[in-house]
């Protein structure tokens, strides 16, 4: 299944089925940013229309979840090319390796059950691995968190593991039993692995006791009223899939439609837009961390649980034409998503899904409480490209607006320490706020000397102005003064009663 290593909630009008899970946006609802994601709308049509002219792909659908639920979604062409049905968003379409998370998700699951370890050998579920040859005397086993991270030693298997997607379970056990090659020891190097994630879709077979297709419907499909979507392909409704092409010596070709298989969990699952965006917005909702009650099928803070990437970090392009000129991302495998820190649109969790006859992307960008996404019926369809894109129109038209963290009360009372500080302009006015390590640090002579000088250059400020929290026990802040304005931050101690351990002032330039 190609990865992006190379190449919503749909609460609409009407109502809730029972047993599906209702899901909340993490903050209350953000008109201003529904308003400017509207504003970047024609730009984003604008972009994927063209990409399916560019890309000669017969149809697609997109959509961005916002606010907990699908505020955009719309479908270009056509879903087959007999009958002319438009793409709509119930369109059914394969989404190739973005199934991977769905598999991630079940272990996680597992293991909060108590059924297993991340830390424990595959072997232990999958007996047929348990007499592999491993490539050096000193190579660890296999552990589940190996083939989740795709640290297994696997070889690279695109596009050969698109096409075992059907292999029956029998042939796949034989498979195991004879044993695989390795192209590095487990735990050296991160290599993409369709093979490691059938092994995990085994492990859930054999732990769950019941298939691995059943298993996902009825953790997360069903719960999260995913209902149009599932893993048997040939037996959906005809006139609502979109059939897969090929584009090829300047024409159309049918590929064939494979039925489910060993290889299932890493990329046999078909949705629509409007079932995938409820697993959009749920995911979503687990950011940011929060007190209150659970309404997923999974805990918050195991759906977060995700975005930890392995050790294996590496520098790539953004994907789209924005990526040419943009610095590189730091990036990271995680559990079914790659995780990447970008200049622009900051900690972002994504995956593309290619496979014979599709093309599929989808994008979060969880301080934002943002998601977009696209499917798309050609072979291999390079959709990340326009999904990235689009992410810039957002940010260009200032509908990134970042979540904030709630400022806790001890954050609240050490800032305004700190400002009375630079009112009386000494630091005894923190009186006992100031830890221990505060005027080792820095003598209180020179303090209120620096206190004199900000004073002296911008006059008294407005120390009122909010803080913004960078966590608990830190944050940021501006003050507007007489003649000019002080920009600072502050990070407390981590005792029983936090003090400030350290503070920084200083006068924002031009």
């Amino acid at each position: 299944m190609r990865s992006a290593w190379w190449m919503v909630l749909a609460l609409l009008a009407g109502s809730v089925l029972p047993g599906t899970v209702q899901v909340a946006p993490a903050q209350p609802r953000d008109g201003e940013q529904v308003a400017a994601i509207r504003k970047a709308i024609p730009e984003v049509d604008r972009i994927f229309a063209d990409f399916q002219l560019d890309a000669h792909v017969p149809g697609l659908v997109y959509g961005i979840v916002a606010d907990g639920r699908l505020v955009h979604v719309k479908g270009l062409g056509v879903q087959d090319l007999e009958h002319r049905r438009p793409v709509t968003a119930d369109s059914l379409f394969r989404v190739a390796s973005m199934t991977k998370a769905f598999t991630a998700l079940a272990i996680l699951g597992l293991r909060d059950e108590g059924k297993l370890s991340l830390e424990d050998p595959a072997e232990t579920y999958v007996p047929e691995m348990r007499d592999w040859r491993y490539p050096t005397s000193d190579s660890p086993r296999i552990r589940i968190r190996d083939l989740l991270n795709h640290t297994a030693g696997f070889v690279t298997d695109d596009p050969w593991g698109d096409r075992q997607q059907p292999l029956p379970d029998g042939e796949f056990s034989a498979l195991l039993r004879e044993g695989v090659p390795f192209s590095h020891p487990p735990g050296t190097a991160m290599e993409y692995s369709n093979l490691g994630y059938a092994l995990l879709g085994r492990i859930i077979a054999n732990v769950s006791g019941m298939p691995y297709d059943a298993y996902i419907r009825q953790t997360l499909l069903a719960p999260l009223g995913m209902d149009s979507s599932g893993y048997d392909v040939p037996g959906s409704p005809v006139e609502q899939r979109a059939i897969g092409y090929r584009w090829e010596n300047n024409a159309w070709s049918e590929e064939p439609t494979m039925a489910y298989g060993a290889f299932a969990s890493m990329g046999g699952l078909q949705t629509s837009a409007n079932d995938y965006a409820k697993y959009v917005a749920w995911l979503l909702s687990a950011w940011p961390a929060r007190d209150g009650a659970e309404s997923g099928p999974l805990r918050r803070a195991t759906v977060r649980e995700v975005a930890q990437g392995s050790n294996f970090v590496r520098l790539r392009a953004r994907s789209g034409r924005t990526g040419a000129t943009a610095c590189k991302q730091a990036s990271a495998y995680g559990m079914g998503w790659i995780s990447a820190l970008d200049c622009d649109l900051g900690a972002t969790l994504s995956h593309s899904g290619g496979y014979p006859g599709y093309g599929s992307h989808v994008l979060l960008l969880p301080g934002h409480g943002i998601g977009i996404f696209a499917f798309a019926n050609r072979t291999y369809a390079p959709v990340s490209g326009p999904v990235w894109d689009a992410a810039m129109a957002l940010h260009g038209a200032g509908a990134l607006v970042a979540r904030k963290a709630p400022v806790s009360a001890a954050l609240e009372a050490a800032y305004a320490k700190a400002g009375a500080m630079y009112r009386a302009g000494d630091v005894a006015a923190a009186g006992d706020a100031l830890a221990m390590n505060f005027l080792m640090d820095r003598p209180a002579d020179d303090w209120n000397a620096e206190l004199a000088r900000l004073k002296r250059e911008v006059g008294d400020c407005d120390t009122g102005a909010p803080v913004r929290a960078t966590g608990a026990l830190s944050g940021t802040f501006r003050w507007r003064c007489a003649t000019g304005r002080i920009e600072g931050s502050i990070l407390l101690a981590p005792t029983s009663q936090p003090a400030i351990q350290k503070l920084e002032l200083g006068v924002i330039r031009p």
